[in-house]
């Protein structure tokens, strides 16, 4: 394994707190096949887990959500782990690391954007039978099953936006709806694709301008726009770094399509200011369209910085916190309610419910532990929305930090949270990771098995356990 050796910043300053600790990056790209494994791996559980995240090949980046992507891997089948590998995906920016991303990505004389141009470096999603690491400036770019980058992919040619590294499968029929966000118009395109991947319509969705739109959600028949005041500015991405600022001039809300719809079919909802990087999920009830999500009070006013952990005493108030919101489709209506006091983020639920009633949910607690591994260990919270919002924990020993947990289900799941937890956990006791599958219906007890690795795994983004079925 390659480390930093020492911590330095771009400026010959302090180094930035998203290069340093578990936040640092890793260089090497690694095969290992001969995996410790604590406990016992489930036996139904045949296919592979896959985390992404932003891992600078220079060792430098500006921002935490600009480096390049690389995907962590753990291929798992017949109770063992067979192995785990970690590689870049090659995009135009990993091969050329001196390069500036505008540079590449904008032409001046055309104002037209190279889609192909990107980090890949924010999520991983199967669908298909393709295996795609996803950022929200660019096209997907397909990976193989052991890692290898396949290539930029476009529907065929018919996408022909950036595409969100937050879409949804819906969990009835298979459909994959997303979207892609602009700097320049059309500042925000719906798109749906079949659950064999054909691209079968875009639209075009007005916004009140150049919003950073990070996720959105869907119902059984609805799909749901998060139309929220960080408002890209490009004096700021010509500058370099995180282009996007909050303005207290651009209203919050939200809008309901129905799924197949267009434009003017958009009901539009203004909500209390906020910003709201992911939902948990959403489903509808009667005339209702309820919303789950970890909801912050604002974003980069003054500074890029992400809050909770950028700093040694963060302000509990910028923390994410879960909070639902309800869409009265009739009366026009809406009701706004925090479900905890406590930060919460990188939200799931199973992928079987996604856009259909849920019970429960899952988070990466934002305590102590923050994203900057700052306190004694982290926590990964499970949500009871059908009895407010109560919450069991897994807390994780001293100096272990989890990530975004992933929901599997066991084989013969009969409730909801018959399944299984999978993230990336680090070990500061070690300077190691492993990969923790833990119990969703019995949080407080022991994983049920740990996949230790001989490298670290840093502080990343999202996973996704990609089955073999």
């Amino acid at each position: 394994m390659t480390t930093i050796e020492e911590e330095v910043s771009s400026t010959g300053g302090e180094v930035p707190w998203h290069l340093s600790g578990n936040n640092a990056p890793v260089f090497d790209e690694v095969t290992v096949t001969n995996l410790e494994v604590k406990g016992t791996i489930p036996p139904e559980l045949t296919g592979r887990y896959f985390r992404n995240g932003a891992n600078p090949q220079s060792g430098i980046s500006d921002h935490w959500f600009l480096g390049d992507g690389m995907i962590h891997g753990i291929e798992i089948s017949g109770g063992k782990a067979n192995w785990y590998r970690n590689r870049y995906v090659r995009t135009p920016m990993f091969a050329n690391p001196d390069k500036d991303r505008m540079e590449l990505y904008l032409d001046l004389e055309t104002m037209g954007f190279n889609y192909e141009v990107g980090v890949a470096n924010t999520s991983v999603l199967g669908h298909g039978g393709r295996i795609f690491a996803l950022e929200e400036g660019s096209f997907p770019y397909e990976l193989s099953s052991e890692l290898d980058t396949l290539g930029s992919h476009d529907f065929g040619g018919k996408l022909v936006t950036a595409m969100t590294a937050h879409p949804k499968v819906c969990a009835e029929t298979g459909e994959l709806l997303m979207f892609g966000y602009s700097s320049l118009p059309p500042y925000l395109v719906y798109h749906r694709i079949s659950a064999e991947g054909e691209l079968l319509q875009s639209e075009e969705i007005t916004v009140g301008g150049p919003t950073m739109m990070h996720d959105f959600s869907i119902t059984r028949n609805h799909s749901i726009f998060l139309d929220l005041p960080a408002i890209f500015d490009m004096e700021l991405a010509m500058q370099g770094g995180m282009p996007i600022r909050w303005s207290d001039d651009y209203p919050s809300r939200f809008g309901i399509m129905p799924r197949s719809g267009s434009d003017t079919d958009v009901k539009w909802f203004d909500v209390d200011p906020c910003y709201v990087f992911h939902t948990l999920n959403s489903y509808e009830d009667g005339d209702e369209i309820i919303v789950n999500g970890c909801r912050l009070r604002e974003l980069w006013r003054d500074t890029s910085d992400i809050g909770i952990g950028a700093t040694d005493d963060p302000n509990p108030d910028d923390a994410p916190m879960m909070w639902e919101w309800r869409f009265n489709t009739q009366t026009g209506s809406v009701t706004e309610k925090q479900i905890d006091d406590r930060g919460s983020e990188f939200p799931r639920i199973p992928d079987s419910l996604v856009g259909l009633p849920n019970r429960y949910g899952y988070c990466l607690s934002m305590g102590d532990a923050g994203i900057n591994g700052v306190g004694e260990g982290g926590a990964i919270l499970k949500y009871d929305l059908a009895n407010g919002g109560t919450s069991d924990v897994h807390n994780f020993p001293a100096g272990h930090f989890p990530g975004e947990p992933s929901f599997v289900p066991a084989a013969g799941a009969s409730n909801e949270d018959d399944g299984y937890l999978m993230t990336y956990v680090y070990a500061g006791d070690t300077d190691t990771s492993y990969l923790v599958i833990l119990d969703a219906s019995n949080m407080g007890t022991d994983p049920v098995a740990e996949i230790h690795l001989p490298q670290r795994v840093p502080t990343g983004f999202h996973g996704n356990w990609i089955a073999d079925n």
